[in-house]
């Protein structure tokens, strides 16, 4: 098994090969060209061939390590020297030709995350992270924002759009949110969320269901740039399907309040 000294590099050599390919390809422009997961939910041949290509790469260059991977591999496992793959977090902004989509791949020891990458395809610009080395865009080292106040707070989110059973749930606490602060973004990749926390553009985040492929690099992301990372019940993510809150600490802590209902204050 490679040292964790290996993986950062290992995950980045990855995720660009990836981002590289996809940032070529074409989108099928036929909607029945795309095949339906769920309500709301695409998958095309780009997602599915980035997910090949990362996992030649990864194998190839740590044998006997395993994958999760939203396409191929939805398996969760966390013995042993684990890969958290998402070739494409952002696929219906893809398929419209939004701009905002993102390969995200992270290493897991067992259970521990060392390493992760989330690269902006469209502009190629990568984060990276390293446990204990901090968080990284090129040469410039992220930080979490210093807002302290959540009514000067930009607050990034994700709606439930595959658990509409929980929408009112979601619209209690968006509303709350809206109220308490200078705005709430979505704009449809979870990764580039997290990574939008780890450089300070969100003061924080928070959605009530995602998938460990969706968060895996953006959490050490956050927690190397000095932020806080919980699931909705301020308990410790791991790597799971699980809803999130993420910040920098103060956010964080008032984030948390307001999605588990305590009636925090919002000024």
């Amino acid at each position: 098994m490679n040292s964790p000294l290996d993986l950062p590099a290992i995950a980045e050599a990855a995720a660009r090969r990836a981002a590289d390919w996809l940032r070529s390809a074409q989108p099928p422009g036929d909607p029945a060209r795309w095949d339906v997961k769920g309500r709301h939910d695409f998958v095309t041949e780009a997602d599915r061939t980035a997910e090949a290509m990362i996992t030649e790469l990864l194998l190839t260059a740590a044998p006997g390590s395993r994958i999760i991977g939203e396409e191929l591999h939805p398996e969760v496992v966390t013995e042993g020297l684990t890969w958290i793959v998402d070739p494409l977090d952002g696929t219906t902004n893809f398929l419209h030709g939004y701009p905002h989509y993102a390969v995200s791949v992270a290493a897991a020891v067992d259970g521990r995350l060392e390493a992760g990458v989330v690269v902006h395809v469209p502009s190629g610009r990568t984060c990276r992270a390293a446990r204990g080395k901090g968080a990284w865009v090129a040469d410039r080292r992220l930080a979490v924002s210093t807002t302290r106040a959540p009514a000067h707070a930009l607050i990034g989110t994700g709606f439930p759009f595959k658990h509409l059973d929980r929408l009112d749930e979601y619209q209690r606490q968006f509303a709350t949110v809206m109220r308490g602060t200078s705005g709430v973004r979505r704009a449809g990749s979870a990764a580039l969320d997290l990574a939008d926390v780890a450089a300070g553009r969100f003061d924080g985040f928070w959605e009530l269901m995602l998938a460990p492929w969706d968060t895996a690099a953006g959490i050490l992301l956050i927690r190397e740039a000095g932020g806080r990372v919980t699931d909705l019940s301020g308990r410790d993510p791991g790597i799971g399907h699980t809803g999130l809150v993420a910040g920098n600490p103060w956010i964080h802590e008032w984030l948390l309040k307001v999605v588990e209902g305590t009636g925090a204050e919002t000024a």
